[in-house]
């Protein structure tokens, strides 16, 4: 069986920057990452790479920012007020911590993650860009296992059981 959209594929890979050996992320055998092929829930380009491999198959392939998490966007560097950041009259020193992720949210009330990049007397500088934007993502890993979706998670758009979602 290949990699194909409507299957289920457990991979193990290791994730770098283009041209550096340092790692991002690991992802073991032991506690593979799983997904549905075709749901349109990982990166295109990534899916594309992995289509038509067999289990034992490896793969080892670049994904330039374009194709990834895309270029950084100067835009969603923004400063915000000090005083956006007090609780009960006391700057939250615990949560604004430069390099850290933030929880915040838009004026929509949306969820937003952002990363502290500075902090001044008046502003607080905070990057909302994907960790990832601007870099190439360098992959390198085997295919695990392959088998059909069933109905439901074609249906749901994700993985049941071991692995996947769990309702």
């Amino acid at each position: 069986m290949k990699t194909a959209s409507n299957h289920v594929v457990s991979i193990s890979y290791q994730l770098t920057e283009k041209g550096s050996d340092v790692l991002v992320e690991k992802v073991t055998a032991e506690d593979p990452f799983v997904f549905l092929m075709g749901a349109g829930n990982l990166l295109d380009a990534f899916e594309q790479q992995l289509t038509g491999l067999s289990v034992g198959d490896t793969f080892d392939f670049i994904l330039e920012s374009e194709d990834a998490y895309g270029p950084v966007d100067e835009n969603a560097i923004v400063k915000v007020p000090v005083e956006a950041f007090f609780i009960n009259g006391r700057f939250a020193d615990d949560l604004v911590v430069v390099g850290k992720p933030i929880r915040m949210q838009d004026q929509h009330g949306n969820p937003l993650i952002g990363i502290v990049k500075e902090r001044g007397l008046e502003n607080v500088t905070i990057d909302f860009n994907h960790p990832m934007a601007g870099k190439a993502l360098h992959f390198r890993g085997e295919i695990l296992a392959i088998r059909p979706a069933t109905e439901e998670e074609l249906d749901h758009g994700h993985v049941h059981g071991p692995g996947g979602h769990h309702h």
